[in-house]
Formats: structure tokens, C-alpha cells, sequence
């Protein structure tokens, strides 16, 4: 069954996340995969902004070890139809600065020939905006 090999693929990557093996999570990616990462953040987060290819998410995921700490990163329910896998989980971050972030998020995962071919990730946006907020010079 497609929804449940596909299922598999993204528990998999949630799996080399948890172990922080970036090569792992890479591995179950497209050459020309097209990444668009948390959703409405404003261009101050250092993890906003679409990329696209294998090297731009692995600097993606080089930025997500820099500048976030989680301390909760939790995937709860996978849904699956088709050539879609959809995640719902919440996670709790903190950025370098001390600031933190507390948000349920949703996560999209389009797979193609068993690869991730996209991703996009909706989240508390505002959350998420104002942990990575400077002080006004």
C-alpha cells in the first residue's frame, strides 16, 4: 500500500532528526527536492525562506542546529493519502538568544517514486517571529 510505504519514508527522516543524522534525513530526499519551511516567518528567522535541492536543505538543517535548541520535538499523527503524508506534532525551541517558542505544527510531505519530492511547514508563525526578534536599535 502507497500511504503506508510513504508513512514509513517520513517516519524514517523524523527518525534521523531525533538522532541528528542530517546525511539520513537527506537520504530520503530528491536531488530536486523543493523545501518550504516554516510558513509566514518573517525574513529575520534564520530558517525562513524556500530552498531548493539536497545542499539547500542540508544548510537548512546546518541553520535549524545553530540556532535552535528543541526540547520538544514531537510528530503525534501521520495521515496519508496518496502521494501526501501529513504530519501534526508540536515542538518547543529555544533560539540563541534565550528566547523560546511553543507551537503545534503541521507538516506536508509529498513523496514521489518513494522520496520526499516537497515539504512545507505551517506553524505559529507569530511564535516563532518574535523569539527570533532583536531589540529595536
Amino acid at each position: 500500500m502507497q500511504e503506508a510505504q510513504n508513512t514509513q519514508v517520513v517516519q524514517a527522516a523524523y527518525a534521523a532528526f531525533g538522532r541528528s543524522d542530517v546525511q539520513g534525513v537527506l537520504a530520503v530526499m530528491h536531488d530536486d527536492i523543493l523545501w518550504k519551511p516554516v510558513t509566514g516567518a518573517a525574513r529575520h528567522v534564520p530558517t525562513a525562506g524556500e530552498r531548493r535541492g539536497k545542499a539547500a536543505v542540508g544548510e537548512f538543517f546546518k541553520i535549524v542546529g545553530e540556532t535552535i535548541a528543541f526540547s520538544r520535538f514531537e510528530p503525534r499523527e501521520f495521515i496519508a493519502q496518496g502521494d501526501k503524508v501529513v504530519t501534526l506534532g508540536h515542538y518547543t525551541g529555544k533560539t540563541p538568544a534565550g528566547k523560546t517558542f511553543d507551537s503545534d505544527f503541521v507538516m506536508v510531505f509529498t513523496l514521489r517514486n518513494g522520496k520526499v519530492s516537497q515539504f512545507q511547514e505551517f506553524l505559529d508563525s507569530a511564535a516563532i517571529n518574535a523569539a527570533f526578534e532583536t531589540a529595536a536599535v
